[in-house]
């Protein structure tokens, strides 16, 4: 059964963000970028979380299972450094983890700058909520999300989350003509 209320999980993971110490940045860069992208109304779940695991695991279970957010994106916490775990965090949780998100994320990210390749966040499925991991900085959350996105809103539709209508100048999204047609009527 569909979600009629739209709700969009945003996580940040910082620790020095989760003690006050640095200003969040990536949050909000994710929220203004969803609200060009969508058309429909949505309500946001936002926290910011320290690097630690469990932490991470429990936030982006409550966002799916009890909040019942259609789509969690998350900044933060995926580069090659110790406490980097949200993908691992991302992967415990999921139920089927979607590779070409992070795979055409990846490539964006490379014609910007060649440390791309130490990012590893990753995208996957839990329920009926789809979670990507995006990187930390604003710039990067942009680019990728506008690599990713065109897919977001009928892999939603798949795993019968909320209908998600984008602003075609801004961002359009696919749907096969089978799914606008079945939405429709």
């Amino acid at each position: 059964m569909r979600n009629s209320e739209i709700k969009i999980g945003f996580v940040t993971v910082s620790d020095r963000a989760s003690r006050g110490e640095y200003e969040d940045l990536g949050g909000p860069a994710m929220q203004a970028w969803m609200a060009l992208a969508l058309t429909n109304e949505w309500s946001a779940v936002a926290k910011v979380v320290a690097d630690e695991q469990s932490l991470i695991e429990s936030t982006l279970i409550e966002m799916a299972d009890i909040d019942g957010c259609s789509l969690i994106v998350t900044t933060g916490g995926t580069g090659p450094a110790k406490r980097d775990v949200t993908p691992e965090a991302t992967a415990n949780v999921c139920d089927k983890i979607l590779d070409g998100f992070a795979e055409q994320m990846r490539a964006v990210s490379l014609q910007y700058v060649p440390t791309a390749i130490l990012s590893r966040q990753i995208a996957g499925t839990r329920g009926s909520s789809l979670i990507i991991n995006l990187p930390g900085k604003p710039s990067a959350i942009s680019q990728c999300l506008e690599a990713v996105f065109p897919a977001v809103p009928y892999c939603i539709d798949l795993i019968e989350g909320g209908y998600l209508e984008t602003d075609d100048e801004f961002i359009k999204a696919f749907r096969p003509k089978h799914a606008i047609k079945k939405q429709q009527g």
